[in-house]
């Protein structure tokens, strides 16, 4: 675990800690920094399905034939 001085606006942490539904700073701090990591991977898993689908690479599994029984 890293120690880091940082200024953080309180409004926002009191609202993240609101919805992460943390109760202390270092717990919301960490829990949003997870979180956004998490939802980032995601986000990029995402496009990555989008972009085998555009090119085609599902469309064996349209085919019933094609699957395992």
């Amino acid at each position: 675990m890293s120690k880091l001085l940082v200024e953080i606006d309180d409004e926002a942490l009191a609202e993240a800690a609101e919805l992460l539904g943390t109760t202390t700073k270092r717990d919301t701090v960490n829990q949003a920094l997870l979180e956004v990591a998490r939802r980032r991977s995601r986000a990029i898993a995402l496009a990555e399905l989008r972009e085998m689908g555009g090119r085609g690479d599902f469309d064996l599994l349209l085919d019933k034939r094609n699957y395992r029984g």
